[in-house]
């Protein structure tokens, strides 16, 4: 029987993929098996040494201590794609919303009074004050081209749009699914001199700090619009407003409000709605499950943040799924000990991932508690388990 750690409230159709007769739903316990959460803050937070994975519902993992969950060989799962027609959907909003001036011209409504007659003389005045531009032709630039950005991309080369992307990082998966329309750009900084608009689809690390800064944003063209859906701190805010005082941006929309922003001319935020919907929270709850079982029973990694991937059919009698750092003869080591106590290695897999390696391995018996301990005093073993 697993025990499964909920902060948040998890989408009911999330939890469901739990079977009931191997699995305990628990948002006391505190001797879990994992840890299944949203936007809870982990900073902090004890983690049971009987946790061995924790699963964010969510692609963002800045809530999470994965360097300290890493040092203790316990991987932290996200959900890559499961929001991404949610926050696609946003980000088109929010461009529409930018170039047509649909907010100061739903706020000048609200202003309205008199007779019908009268609304309709300072209607057709008024309008006059909000005139727009349209999408097709203008070219929007989308930093990150996982599987946020593909769609965003591909939905703006659906609506006319001149698509241009950066991602130094694109992996072959997302190359398969970006629009053959999407221009490549060598650079950030050429990205944002062609671009009218911009959009990043990118986490939040030191290289990804401050994207949109003074410099960049001073070499755009006039009346750009900026748009952060992704982090805060992703865009240095202040230097979007120096620019739009200047002309330089005409319009920032973000889902991350500050004192700094509210209230601003040209500014556009929203209380972290990229993800809200009712399917993308049942999306990665549904995903985080599936990737929590497999790893529980099985020892299969996909979607980690902090260790590879690796899926190996199962052979044998019981199954040795080990954690540790990337380091010469590992392997050597594991197998000597194994070996000596006299059972035999049925299949392998190895998989590493920087400082961090992941191995499963197939035995024809079940292993003893001693040969188990052997393995977990090796030097960088940092976490063992037998399925």
């Amino acid at each position: 029987m697993f025990t499964i750690k909920t902060y948040n409230a998890i989408s009911s159709k999330g939890l469901s993929r739990f079977p009931t007769s191997q699995y305990i739903i628990d948002p006391a316990a505190t001797a879990a098996d994992a840890i299944m959460l949203r936007s809870f803050k982990m900073q902090g937070e004890p983690v049971a040494n009987s946790v061995k994975a924790i699963g964010r519902a969510g692609a963002g993992v800045n809530n999470i201590p994965v360097d300290e969950m890493s040092q203790r060989g316990i991987v932290v799962f996200n959900a890559p794609g499961a929001n991404a027609n949610a926050v696609k959907e946003l980000v088109v909003a929010g461009m529409l919303m930018a170039c047509r001036n649909l907010t100061q011209a739903w706020q000048y409504t609200t202003t309205l009074s008199g007779t019908d007659s009268d609304m309709s003389k300072d209607v057709e005045e008024g309008k006059k004050k909000f005139v727009g531009f349209e999408l097709p032709g203008r070219t929007l630039g989308v930093f990150g081209l996982g599987a946020i950005g593909v769609q965003v991309a591909n939905a703006a080369t659906a609506l006319g749009m001149r698509v241009i992307g950066f991602d130094p990082t694109i992996t072959v998966q997302s190359a398969w699914k970006l629009s053959s329309n999407v221009e490549q750009m060598d650079s950030a900084d050429e990205l944002f001199k062609q671009s009218d608009f911009v959009t990043f689809h990118v986490p939040l690390v030191e290289s990804t700090k401050h994207l949109a800064n003074a410099r960049r944003l001073a070499t755009m063209k006039d009346g750009a619009v900026i748009l952060n859906f992704a982090r805060e701190g992703i865009v240095d805010d202040a230097a979007v407003l120096a620019a739009i005082e200047t002309g330089k941006v005409h319009a920032f929309v973000t889902d991350f409000p500050s004192n700094l922003l509210l209230g601003k001319k040209g500014v556009i935020t929203f209380p972290h709605l990229g993800a809200s919907t009712n399917e993308a929270e049942e999306n990665c709850a549904m995903m985080i499950a599936d990737q929590l079982r497999d790893f529980l029973e099985n020892g299969n990694i996909t979607n980690s943040v902090n260790f590879p991937n690796i899926r190996m059919s199962r052979d044998g009698k019981a199954r040795l799924a080990i954690a540790n750092t990337n380091q010469p003869d590992m392997i050597g080591q594991i197998s000597h000990i194994i070996g000596q106590a006299e059972c035999n290695i049925l299949h392998m897999s190895n998989e590493s991932r920087g400082q961090l390696a992941y191995t499963l391995i197939d035995l024809d018996l079940q292993p003893k508690q001693q040969m188990v301990d052997r393995i977990k005093s090796i030097p960088g073993v940092l976490n063992v388990r037998v399925i």
